[in-house]
């Protein structure tokens, strides 16, 4: 591992002008993503900006009804907060599917939602990988890439963002606060990470140097049930090939109020604005759910390693929505 320095910041004003006057430096949260590239030599920062310490760590209510989670909230208590669990049960139960109890102890919010991709490419200096070495190439077209996206991709990437947590925070509308050299400013997360293109190496709309200080849900959808549900090659901790969030309101069979994102299947947490359209104010049936992922996964260019997505969103889509139906008639 590269020599790095290490300091702590005692207030966000001086974490972002600590980065500021050190570019190849980093702020360190959790680490639980960050030390693992450093010891593979894929992120070699000058110096280490640690911001646990900063008063970004409770979960408060938010003007509107919504709910304010500070950036250095952990993964475990951001899962057992009663509000949380109360009124959005897909979050929750997102962080739950996320990782260890371990690394939920450690991981925070702000950098869960930017860690960096899995994919194996990316995470081996020795090889190729255009999200690293900007012109390098992409190897997963061609090579291995049974995990890779169906959605959004280009000829450049084709990596998917890891994020559970990422995927039911997209589909609750939720928007990132960041602090930067020049002051705060917000970003709805539908618009937080940049698609791929031609420069998967630029991942994040936010500033350079920017802080995340903070995430706020706007107010649950009223009377929806929200669920999320993810698969996995194994029943341990292990990224999602596939996942939804979903919340769902349905009266008398029709659907009223519906939201979905998915996982595993692009660069960034997918909303599926398409199925939505076609599924609101439609009836709430299994055919109905089918037809709507089927529209939304038109867009889909699987590779001809995964195209196994496409057919496994379809039916997580329908189960899903099915089972929220279920739990909405009892």
């Amino acid at each position: 591992m590269r020599e790095f320095g290490y300091q702590r910041a005692h207030d966000v004003p001086g974490a972002v002008a600590l980065l500021g006057a050190d570019p190849d430096a980093r702020f360190l949260g959790g680490g639980t993503n960050l030390v693992d590239l450093m010891k593979a030599g894929v992120e070699r920062p000058t110096r280490l900006v640690d911001v646990r310490e900063l008063p970004l760590d409770r979960v408060e209510p938010a003007p509107g009804g919504g709910l304010r989670i500070g950036a250095t909230v952990t993964n475990s208590d951001l899962a057992a907060h009663p509000e949380v669990r109360r009124r959005y049960p897909a979050l929750t139960q997102a962080l739950l599917a996320g990782a260890s109890g371990q690394l939920r102890n450690m991981a925070t919010v702000g950098g869960n939602l930017l860690q960096r991709t899995r994919c194996g490419y990316f995470t081996d200096p020795a090889k190729a990988c255009n999200k690293r070495v900007p012109g390098s190439g992409c190897p997963a077209i061609e090579g291995e890439h049974h995990n890779h996206a169906i959605l959004g991709g280009s000829e450049q990437c084709v990596a998917v963002h890891p994020s559970d947590m990422g995927v039911a925070l997209t589909a609750f509308d939720a928007v990132v606060s960041y602090e930067a050299a020049d002051g705060p400013g917000e970003l709805p997360l539908a618009e937080f990470y940049l698609p791929v293109g031609d420069t998967p190496h630029q991942e994040t709309a936010l500033p350079p140097g920017a802080l995340i200080t903070g995430v706020t849900l706007p107010p649950a959808p009223a009377h929806a049930l929200s669920r999320y549900r993810k698969v996995r090659e194994r029943a341990s901790y292990a990224f999602a090939i596939g996942s939804v969030a979903a919340a769902l309101g349905v009266e008398d069979g029709v659907v009223r109020e519906v939201r979905l994102a998915f996982g595993a299947v692009a660069s960034r947490p997918w909303r599926a604005r398409e199925a939505e359209r076609a599924l609101t104010g439609g009836p709430a049936s299994a055919e109905a759910f089918a037809a709507a992922a089927d529209t939304e996964l038109a867009a889909a260019r699987p590779l001809p390693g995964n195209g196994y997505k496409v057919t496994l969103m379809r039916n997580l889509v329908v189960a899903v929505l099915t089972d929220l139906t279920e739990e909405a008639t009892r």
